[in-house]
């Protein structure tokens, strides 16, 4: 057996190769990878003498060569193939180990010029990955350092690779492939004629890797999957792991992932509730038990079969409390022993463990995905992600009335839970708590209405709440609604017409008004 070794990253690649040899494989190399394995007392034999050509242009060529390609793309089971091997005395290529030329690290780097990213383009080593990925059924393709030691357990156990193994070896090679021309292409199509860098490619490469096949999509009649991204966010919905429960379902994992955005969004002990893609139910609170009985208190009607996210490890008392109600999904940092022996008897449960970002809530980007997309019609919307953070210097006070420090706490709390309610938003809170939620109507005013309704349902008196709209208020009749039902003081972002109308009413009414300047719209 013939091995062709040229590695980039030469992490594992002595202690492969000299187990390779042990077992009687031939080693052919190029270059550093050739030295290193030489200098570690292995026979290899340069990939120049194969070829009887001098690797020249600085490296470009070295494998673009007949004597490779020929050994990588003949089949063995095509006599004609073996006839032209042994007419112009090409030996075959059975293992082939290449990683590529580090070029996403490359461009990540601050500072990259155009030459930097060009120089780091691998082309041989594709080229040679493509050859023996087609020709799977006779050559074995290992793109990682990963791969070895499987490798190396088939070699000694029987001799040769099996057709599955070199077959799911010549996918991930294709894949490898593909996301390493689509990073180029990428990087390469969001420079501009001057140089500069857009945020937007003239060619987006979307690159997944599937994580599991759903049951059923939104409703049963849709099929789906779930995917992640190749580099997923740190402390992100997919780095999720599952302790107990029942598959997650396409709506689980949707509703999952705006319960978790919006929990790890808080610094203090938190707990959000999240029912069709909203929150039903969000508090900050002293402990993960006080901040759930604070959160189902504004909503107990919806948050029945609900979405529970928490940004602290939940322990027993806290899980007793959740285990009174019916709950789809439960998601926590941590879980004690005995909160997890709660659950246990409610097999149906799915227990979600996810891992903070580090730098937590204060780092408003970390663990958050830089850019959303939207599909439509064949095409993709694109934005950077709705990632604004807000600070009490950020608020300006436009109304004669200042709010107390407690109101300020308050707007912020509401105006953090207004960014993940779908528009149009209204958010009514009060000490670190929302007293009643109304998402997603076409009319700002029925969306104020319903946050009335929702809290006069739930027993919650909203006198001397705060209220979040996530967009500006058209006409004074939102805010003649939202101090109607009891709110002393009011965040907007601002930025309408009729502006002076609505800071007037304030005031005519003795409200406290901040306008943020952002908006926080949300379909």
């Amino acid at each position: 057996m013939n091995a062709l070794i040229s590695v980039s990253d030469k992490t594992g690649i002595v202690e492969f190769a000299r187990a390779l040899h042990a077992l009687g494989v031939k080693l052919i190399s190029t270059g550093g990878t050739a030295k290193l394995l030489a200098d570690q007392g292995l026979p290899v034999t340069e990939v120049a003498e194969l070829t009887a050509f001098p690797e020249m242009l600085d490296g470009r060529v070295k494998t673009l060569h007949p004597k490779v390609h020929g050994g990588l793309l003949a089949r063995r089971d095509l006599p004609e193939h073996m006839a032209a091997l042994r007419r112009h005395n090409i030996a075959t290529i059975d293992l082939l180990v290449v990683n590529l030329y580090p070029f996403e690290a490359t461009v990540a780097k601050p500072g990259c010029t155009l030459e930097d990213a060009i120089e780091n383009i691998d082309i041989g080593g594709p080229a040679m990955v493509r050859s023996g990925a087609k020709n799977w059924k006779d050559v074995g393709v290992v793109t990682d350092a990963s791969q070895y030691p499987l490798v190396l357990s088939q070699l000694k156990a029987g001799g040769a690779l099996t057709d599955e193994t070199k077959f799911a070896l010549a996918v991930a090679a294709f894949n490898r492939i593909s996301n390493y021309d689509a990073a180029i292409s990428d990087h390469l199509s969001a420079i501009g004629p001057d140089g500069a860098r857009s945020l937007f490619p003239a060619q987006a490469n979307g690159r997944f890797v599937k994580l599991q096949d759903l049951r059923y999509g939104e409703n049963p009649h849709q099929q789906a999957a779930f995917y992640r991204d190749l580099q997923p966010a740190p402390g992100s919905l997919v780095t999720a792991r599952q302790l107990q429960g029942k598959e997650l379902s396409y709506n689980n994992i949707a509703d999952a992932d705006a319960a978790w955005e919006c929990v790890k969004s808080f610094s203090e002990p938190a707990c959000v509730i999240v029912k069709h893609a909203n929150p039903c139910g969000v508090a900050v609170a002293a402990d993960p038990l006080q901040a759930y009985g604070k959160a189902f208190q504004t909503d107990p009607t919806s948050a029945f079969g609900g979405i529970i996210a928490f940004n602290r490890t939940l322990d027993a008392d806290a899980a007793k409390e959740v285990a009174k109600q019916f709950v789809e999904v439960l998601m926590a940092p941590d879980f004690t022993p005995e909160a997890l022996e709660v659950f246990k008897g409610k097999a149906n449960v799915r227990v979600l463990q996810i891992a903070l970002p580090p730098g937590g809530a204060t780092d408003w980007d970390n663990g958050r995905n830089a850019m959303d997309v939207k599909r439509v019609g064949s095409g993709l919307l694109m934005q950077t992600a709705d990632n604004r953070a807000l600070a009490l210097a950020d608020l300006r006070v436009v109304s004669k009335v200042q709010p107390t420090p407690q109101q300020l706490q308050d707007m912020l709390f509401a105006w953090k839970v207004a960014k993940y309610v779908k528009s149009n938003a209204i958010v009514f809170c009060k000490d670190g708590m929302t007293m009643g939620v109304g998402a997603g109507q076409m009319s700002r005013l029925d969306s104020a209405r319903i946050a009335g309704i929702k809290a006069q349902h739930a027993g919650l008196s909203l006198a001397g709440t705060v209220v979040a709209s996530d967009a500006f208020f058209p006409f004074r009749d939102g805010l003649d609604v939202v101090v109607d039902a009891g709110a002393t003081g009011v965040i907007q972002p601002g930025g309408s017409m009729r502006d002076p109308e609505v800071i007037a009413a304030a005031d005519e009414r003795g409200v406290a008004m901040v306008f943020t300047g952002v908006r926080h719209f949300r379909h």
